[in-house]
């Protein structure tokens, strides 16, 4: 089985309030059903999720109350943004349903706590695809925090086992520099806990999760002696699914 996270600047444009890109999402979701592969997706929030809540800066928690009617707005776009990829799953034959981890799950401290993950492994169990993302999650000291999709891959993770842990990207893989500002940036074909220090941690978006040096840190956490971590540019049409067909492509992979 492998582990997808379909990220932000993929199904959305990052830089545009509630922008879904279904073309690039209806596609991506047929190139997995053309797999043949088992597979999980977990999905970012893009400009659903990033927008309001780097606005309400509610990645820092409860610090007003003006802050409360964002919270709500962030997790109506955030859940219709995840119907409208789980639709697409549907259309390509794949059947999927929506958990919203805001509605199931808590933080303690901005970390994600799954005590109970009895509903998506049975789900998984019988053969329908729970689709996970990020969203707006009550906090037990912050009062409500963000929880990224990464940090989703990372308890899916823990709970599945997947073979292969695949991000999907708006870049080729990781580079030495922002490659849309930087004409010197350089592709790494492999990043180690080593080559992650040296890597600057830029973005060019607003991105209110971590941006690229917490998806480094994250895949690597991700990475065991029998399972790499993936980041593949999903812009690119039949990249993903050659990569999931065992293809080599460009991309950059994690390994500790």
């Amino acid at each position: 089985m492998m582990l997808i996270k379909l990220g932000g600047s993929v199904i959305t444009d990052k830089s545009q309030y509630r922008t879904f890109n279904k073309d690039q999402v209806s596609r991506l979701c047929r190139e997995i059903a053309e797999s043949g592969k088992g597979t999980i997706v977990v999905h970012g929030a893009g400009s659903f999720g990033h927008v309001v809540a780097k606005k309400y800066a509610l990645q820092h928690g409860l610090i007003d109350f003006s802050q409360i009617p964002a919270i709500a707005q962030v997790q109506y776009d955030v859940r219709e943004l995840s119907s409208m990829v789980v639709r697409e799953l549907i259309t390509n034959g794949i059947p999927a349903v929506s958990v919203p981890p805001g509605s199931c799950f808590v933080m303690e401290d901005g970390k994600l706590i799954v005590n109970d993950s009895e509903a998506i492994r049975a789900l998984a169990h019988i053969g329908v695809m729970p689709v996970l993302f990020g969203d707006v999650v009550m906090d037990r000291k912050k009062g409500f925090g963000i929880c990224s999709g990464d940090q989703i891959m990372e308890i899916l993770a823990d709970i599945f086992k997947p073979d292969r842990i695949v991000f999907v990207s708006d870049i080729d893989g990781l580079y030495t520099a922002d490659p849309k500002t930087d004409p010197d940036a350089e592709l790494i074909p492999e990043v180690t806990p080593d080559i992650m220090k040296d890597i600057s941690s830029g973005s060019t978006v607003d991105d209110v999760t971590g941006g690229v040096r917490g998806k480094m840190e994250s895949m690597l956490r991700m990475c065991d002696e029998g399972r790499d971590c993936v980041l593949v540019n999903g812009t690119v049409p039949g990249r993903l699914l050659s990569l999931l067909k065992g293809e080599d492509v460009p991309c950059t992979v994690a390994r500790m």
